[in-house]
């Protein structure tokens, strides 16, 4: 809100609820001019902190006369004493050390974090260098990182470094990573499937189920299942033997071919 008013020239207006000057006797035009914009400034001031407001809060405030005093009023109702400002920005500074980037998070997630609080602190006035973030990012670090950190140290100035510059950098390293590991994964499904191809050439020794030799005894998908003793088949039983009639014909055929 205050860089909202600043941007209309209404901060002074807010801030030091500063009396415009009467006008002089005789008043130029250009004179009149200026008294009015700078009477106007008051006025400009209390309708963007009205339009700021909610309902409820407006109902508060609309017995205020002066910009500053509406300005006061919300900051007493909405940031508290200077004592409790003071606690919830040791409370967010804590917040801020005690942060530390998971393996399993990625920069950006964690940077952003570190952001969000920065904001909150600077939201009370507090001065917070960007210097600062990139030390706690810097030492805050998992251990995959710090081939990178030392090549930063010796390329850059780090107590010059921005955010944004680190935050590049770093995510370089992560999608290099993600590059790696996919093809490391890549590389180890074409090696098992060879090995399933190559398995499927290998001679196993006779299946004692269905005397077979491209596979296993114990991996024989014929194994616990009935075998019919009139086409040595598996699934089913003789007297349900669908192939029975085949088999009849074929000896019938034989016989008459050896008479």
């Amino acid at each position: 809100m205050q860089t909202y008013l600043q941007s209309f020239d209404l901060w002074d207006v807010v801030e030091n609820d500063s009396e415009v000057p009467p006008l002089p006797p005789h008043p130029t035009t250009a004179q009149l001019k200026s008294h009015s914009e700078e009477k106007a400034k008051k006025f400009k001031a209390k309708t963007c902190l009205y339009s700021s407001v909610s309902e409820v809060i407006f109902t508060n405030i609309i017995a205020c006369d002066t910009p500053k005093e509406i300005w006061d009023s919300l900051k007493s109702e909405y940031l508290g004493s200077e004592k409790t400002k003071l606690m919830q920005v040791l409370n967010l500074k804590r917040e801020f050390e005690m942060q530390r980037m998971k393996e399993s998070k990625g920069i950006k997630e964690y940077v952003n974090k570190l952001i969000t609080i920065v904001n909150k602190i600077r939201l009370f006035g507090e001065n917070f260098p960007d210097n600062r973030i990139v030390k706690k990012i810097l030492v805050t670090l998992p251990e995959k990182y710090e081939t990178k950190i030392s090549s930063l140290e010796d390329s850059k100035d780090l107590s010059k470094i921005t955010v944004v510059e680190l935050i590049n950098a770093l995510q370089a390293v992560e999608q290099r990573r993600a590059i790696r590991d996919e093809k490391t994964i890549e590389g180890a499904f074409i090696v098992k499937t060879s090995n399933k191809s190559f398995s499927k050439r290998v001679n196993f020794p006779p299946c004692g189920v269905c005397k077979k030799n491209n596979h296993d005894e114990k991996d024989c998908w014929h194994k616990g299942k009935p075998q019919c003793f009139g086409c040595q088949r598996f699934g089913h039983i003789q007297k349900y033997c669908k192939f029975k009639n085949e088999q009849s014909n074929f000896a019938q055929e034989e016989e008459e071919t050896l008479f």
